[in-house]
């Protein structure tokens, strides 16, 4: 089956929407609920700002397979560190680490939707056309662009965050507190 390059350039902006919603969700709910992320949790934010650098780059030059290849590593080093989190936690009786969303932790959240980043990575690299040898990339709409300035601006404020909660030196295993204006 073939696609074209501004539809896989679409599909990536979408895939960037879909990050950047897993990312406002755990910042939203850090702020609403005062649950500080614990060093796993901002490792898995870290994983999921570097799962959008695949699509950021497709989008700004054009589909390549390198660039699913690197949304595939981005991917399998975010399920890694949330799998290696839902092991902590396995035993029965252990209440897991923050509150749930719909009957999971974060981390098990976090863990399937880097298993689906895998796979949707995988099913757009069997589409042929879009890689295609064209003389630039197809003309970005507002749609692309807001994808790649909102998952920044994300990764952005997440990162200011994780600066505050761990101030300059090593971060809390169960943080409490900001430790920067502390």
């Amino acid at each position: 089956m073939e696609i074209s390059p501004k539809l896989a350039i679409t599909l990536n902006a979408l895939a960037l929407y879909a990050i950047s919603a897993v990312l406002a969700v755990a910042f939203y709910w850090q702020f609403a609920y005062g649950e500080l992320p614990c060093p796993l949790c901002m490792l898995q934010r870290a994983s999921f700002s570097a799962l959008a650098v695949g699509p950021v780059l497709a989008i700004r030059h054009g589909p390549k397979p390198q660039h699913y290849g690197l949304t595939i590593l981005a991917a399998l080093m975010g399920a890694s560190i949330a799998a290696r989190q839902i092991l902590l936690h396995i035993m029965p009786g252990d209440p897991g680490f923050g509150s749930l969303l719909l009957g999971m932790h974060f981390y098990t959240w976090a863990f399937l939707a880097f298993v689906a980043a895998i796979l949707a990575a995988a099913v757009m690299l069997t589409f042929g056309g879009q890689f295609a040898a064209t003389e630039r990339p197809p003309r970005l709409g507002t749609l692309e662009k807001g994808a790649v300035w909102l998952v920044i601006g994300l990764t952005a404020m997440n990162a200011a965050s994780a600066l505050a909660e761990c101030g300059f030196g090593s971060c809390p295993a169960n943080p409490v507190r900001y430790e920067l204006f502390n």
